[in-house]
């Protein structure tokens, strides 16, 4: 059975078709690319698929449960975590902390029980504390906990951020363009953690630009042009499919 299911999902902006009539599944334990040229619909998709743009028309089932009208923050709740293209640290906050943010689903203290330093409210923020320690450990970080996370490098940032999403403990992880703006070296590294966290048993659907890093660690891809799915295929038959060597290299 599918984890995810996208069923002839539309998005118009005015007159602009943006994403037409594209429909696929991701199936558990899979890591699941979607690739096309800049313009081919793909962050748009995404944004629908997490709750961020309403679509209009289509469904988006993940778990058996209709996505429609659902608020990127129940998306997570249920267990859809996303990271973004632009690295976004929370400045003037540690590796740590970040990755704290991203237990907030997990945690049950309000605004009155926090204010008053409830005695289980310390509790909760040293196992919240802990677990996100975990995830940066996972992901081999950990020497960086208390380092201002706006000042790490960029390949740095970028596994805290797949910590803080980890954090979450999703069934999705959703991972919007993870090479962009690394070099060779850290897009391998990069490659390596997806690797690590699928084995983890989190399903993995990204959007990328990097074919080398996609046709590494990809199960199946999804090929986008001007917003239409034009093929869906293992890594190598869509290395070799004749309408996206066009859409790539152009005709001879």
């Amino acid at each position: 059975m599918a984890l995810l299911e996208v069923y002839k999902l539309n998005k118009r902006f005015g007159g602009l078709l943006a994403v037409n009539d594209v429909s696929f599944q991701v199936n558990p334990g899979q890591i699941k690319a979607v690739i096309g040229p800049n313009g081919a619909g793909k962050t748009t998709l995404f944004n629908m698929i997490s709750g961020t743009f309403p679509a209009t028309s289509g469904s988006v089932v993940f778990q058996d449960w209709d996505l429609k009208g659902k608020k990127p923050f129940q998306v997570a709740e249920r267990g859809m975590a996303r990271t973004f293209q632009n690295i976004k640290m929370f400045s003037g906050m540690t590796a740590l902390e970040n990755v704290m943010v991203g237990r907030h689903v997990q945690s049950s203290a309000g605004f009155f029980s926090s204010m008053f330093r409830m005695p289980w409210t310390w509790k909760e923020e040293r196992a919240i504390r802990d677990k996100a320690m975990e995830f940066l450990a996972l992901l081999e970080i950990e020497e960086f906990a208390n380092t201002d996370a706006s000042s790490l490098a960029f390949g740095q940032q970028r596994a805290v951020e797949l910590a803080r999403a980890l954090a979450l403990e999703p069934q999705l992880l959703l991972l919007d363009e993870p090479a962009a703006g690394l070099n060779i070296y850290e897009t391998a590294e990069v490659g390596r953690l997806i690797t690590k966290i699928r084995d983890l048993g989190i399903t993995v659907l990204l959007v990328e630009h990097d074919m080398s890093l996609v046709m590494d660690i990809s199960d199946e891809i999804v090929v986008l042009c001007f917003g239409e799915k034009i093929a869906e295929d293992s890594p190598q038959n869509i290395q070799q499919d004749p309408e996206v060597i066009k859409i790539y290299l152009g005709e001879d």
